[in-house]
């Protein structure tokens, strides 16, 4: 398969999946919401920086062995679990604020703060060996060049920040903000137990 054909079929999988509704959604959704758009945005740029742990692995055949292995998967799965628990508990704790607190709470987190949420997020996605292992079998063989991986590897990353920084904008709309923001920590309450729900989920999935 050339390059070319290659960057189409990943630009389709990898934008379905993308899209998919999944932690990393429900983290921008979260942040955007509740920090502006700076935030989500930030927090795209950590969720796309984190594929690139899931891309060096795979690319150097490592998911396979990920994927295969009960031992290292139990690992993945129990550490991505139970961050995704924590960051939902710190949404289920959001409390109703005025305007002049809200201004206090975005200038309280740091940019490196709403990045290393993001990158940890997706960096401890349990589905993520499984996925890139399947997504590069279709594209990756023995004889391709490392340029060519390079660039497999960055426009896969280009989509997902392109995906969730449309998310962060899209939420961040004045009209559709305002919107939002009227319940903004029944938002907080409900996307945090989506995320506690989906650790929760991760962490049971251990014992099948």
């Amino acid at each position: 398969m050339d390059l070319i054909q290659g960057l189409l079929l990943v630009s389709v999988i990898h934008t379905l999946a993308a899209a998919s509704p999944g932690p990393d959604f429900v983290l921008v959704s979260q942040q955007t919401l509740a920090n502006g758009r700076k935030a989500g945005l930030l927090c795209s740029l950590g969720i796309s920086l984190g594929l690139s742990i899931h891309i060096v692995y795979s690319a150097l055949g490592l998911a396979t062995v990920i994927a295969n292995s009960a031992n290292l998967l139990w690992v993945i799965k129990i550490l991505g679990g139970s961050y995704l628990v924590f960051l939902g508990v710190k949404g289920l704790r959001a409390k109703s604020a005025k305007g002049e607190m809200h201004v206090k709470m975005v200038k309280k987190n740091s940019s490196f703060k709403y990045v290393s949420t993001g990158f940890i997020c997706n960096a401890l996605n349990p589905k993520a060996p499984i996925y890139f292992v399947s997504l590069f079998t279709l594209v990756l063989s023995p004889e391709m060049p490392i340029f060519q991986l390079a660039v497999y590897g960055a426009w896969i990353m280009l989509i997902q920040f392109g995906w969730f920084s449309l998310v962060a904008l899209l939420l961040s709309y004045p009209v559709i903000n305002s919107t939002f923001r009227r319940a903004g920590h029944w938002i907080d309450r409900l996307l945090g137990g989506v995320m506690v729900l989906l650790g929760i989920k991760v962490i049971i999935s251990c014992s099948n």
